[in-house]
């Protein structure tokens, strides 16, 4: 199977992150238009159990990517095929367990929680998603180890599109029995998404194997071993970042309680925190988290293979391409967030402070990932866990302390979120410098991509306003200002030198 480079790799995930996170807006703007933000309340405060068990099990496919990766660069076959077998009964067995658990025990989970009690339906309508999502997800680590990140962008357009046509359908059809139960039709769509991802990623792994010809497997429990000692510390660390928005579940709703709010109020903040604001920042994070999946088995390869010069490449590469995301992305949204959320959701664009403010947590979150990724992908997995384990404690504190205050409120875990991220991330800034030994050219990876994005943004805001007074239509407005935007820091990249056309060449076509 032929390997992707880098940059087509991470294209191609990104693309389509693009695509599944577009196709997810289609999702969320009528989900707000049928249930406004009490009923996106009523969801959100499910949807963390079901990305933490996502979380804690992301070690999986990080594990079979690296392990398949290195198998196939000393040319194992066998061991590849063996590898995806093992994964795959244990995912099976982790997300079984956890469909069973959030069956059987829905209700003492929202009492303990003390959620508003119409979020049942929600926790019950999500439960069954961990069990087909723990089929999908040893697969995507398969290919991505292959260094072929196509069937995974394939199935996460997939698991999307099953997503909004099953999660909107139920949520219609459930309105008239009450928003809560149109709540939980909605969150019913990611169990469908993910089994319409399994049945595709199950197809193309047929046809891979076949491709590999007939081969003897032969049982090594070692395997088995090697992937739960590499995935439980990559769980882990994904886990506690889950951890910071189940505890925003618990801790915001209950502290605005104590600010003066009343249950609907302290609902509707917590939608517009989570549903909305959360929802527009974790756009550009989904380009940083194609990047990281490229990145793992690239330098997982390198570094069994002992390849010093291509290890420091992929790894200055991978750090210039995370700055590129993410401060034209903390720009746009802090400048824009108040025309992006009226047209998103138009009629409902309360929250676009918050937007506005949580934007500025961009850069430490996408620098966090990759540096993490780079980590993992060398075999160190624990240090990322403990640096954010600290950075969640640190929000933790912050959320407790600011967002009880009337005058701070919601704001106050938003300050939580970027003091917590910026924490972790400078621990690990520095454990990779120490750990590696590589000093990172940082006027390259910072300030050029700085200089591009400060230009992109008084230009995009220049053309709205120009626009806007002209139309007086905010959504040609932000579309012209936006697609400008775009030409305009492209251009700018290439003249500032942070990336150019050989060294692109060199770097990824070449691998």
């Amino acid at each position: 199977m032929k390997k992707q480079s880098l940059i087509k790799g991470t294209f191609i995930l990104g693309i389509a992150g693009i695509i599944a996170k577009f196709l997810g807006l289609f999702f969320r703007f009528p989900l707000v238009m049928l249930i406004g933000d009490d009923g996106i309340g009523y969801y959100q405060m499910s949807y963390p159990l079901y990305t933490f068990f996502i979380a804690a099990a992301s070690g999986i496919p990080v594990a079979v990517s690296k392990m398949v990766s290195e198998r196939n660069a000393v040319g194992d076959t066998e061991g590849i095929i063996l590898i995806l077998r093992k994964a795959i009964i244990l995912m099976v067995m982790l997300g079984g367990g956890f469909t069973l658990f959030l069956l059987a025990f829905s209700k003492e989970l929202v009492r303990f929680l003390n959620w508003d009690s119409h979020a049942l339906y929600s926790l019950m309508g999500i439960a069954f998603a961990p069990l087909f999502i723990s089929i999908v997800s040893p697969f995507r680590g398969f290919f991505q180890g292959l260094q072929n990140m196509t069937p995974t962008a394939i199935s996460q357009i997939l698991e999307q599109i099953g997503r909004v046509i099953v999660g909107v359908g139920l949520a219609y059809l459930f309105l008239n029995k009450g928003v809560e139960y149109s709540a939980g039709g909605a969150a019913f769509g990611a169990t469908f998404g993910a089994i319409m991802a399994g049945i595709y990623l199950f197809y193309k792994y047929i046809k891979a194997e076949k491709q590999l010809g007939k081969i003897k497997i032969k049982n090594d429990s070692s395997i088995l071993t090697k992937i739960i000692c590499i995935a439980i510390p990559v769980s882990l660390g994904s886990a506690v970042g889950s951890i910071m928005s189940l505890l925003d579940s618990i801790l915001v709703p209950q502290n605005l309680l104590k600010a003066g709010f009343d249950y609907r109020q302290a609902t509707e903040l917590y939608g517009q925190l989570t549903g909305k604001a959360f929802v527009l920042v974790n756009v550009p994070l989904t380009l940083s988290m194609a990047l990281c999946i490229s990145i793992v088995p690239m330098i997982s390869e390198a570094f069994i293979l002992k390849r010093k010069f291509q290890l420091i490449s992929k790894v200055d590469t991978a750090l210039r391409m995370s700055m590129v995301i993410a401060i034209p992305s903390f720009l746009g949204l802090f400048f824009m967030s108040n025309p992006i959320m009226r047209l998103i959701f138009p009629g409902h664009s309360a929250g676009s402070d918050i937007l506005k403010y949580l934007s500025i947590s961009i850069p430490f979150i996408i620098l966090f990932q990759t540096t993490t990724a780079i980590l993992q992908g060398v075999g160190k997995y624990l240090l990322p866990v403990i640096n954010l384990f600290i950075g969640c404690v640190v929000k933790v504190f912050i959320t407790i302390h600011l967002v009880p205050s009337p005058n701070i409120n919601v704001y106050g875990a938003v300050i939580g979120t970027i003091i917590g991220y910026f924490v972790a991330t400078i621990l690990n800034v520095a454990a990779f410098s120490i750990k590696l030994k590589i000093k990172p050219k940082y006027y390259d990876i910072l300030i050029k991509p700085a200089y591009a994005s400060i230009i992109m943004i008084i230009s995009v805001v220049f053309i709205y306003t120009y626009v806007y007074n002209k139309t007086m239509n905010n959504i040609i407005s932000c579309g012209i200002s936006v697609l400008s935007g775009v030409i305009i820091y492209f251009i700018l990249i290439i003249v500032f030198g942070v990336f150019n056309y050989s060294d692109i060449k060199r770097r990824f076509v070449k691998g």
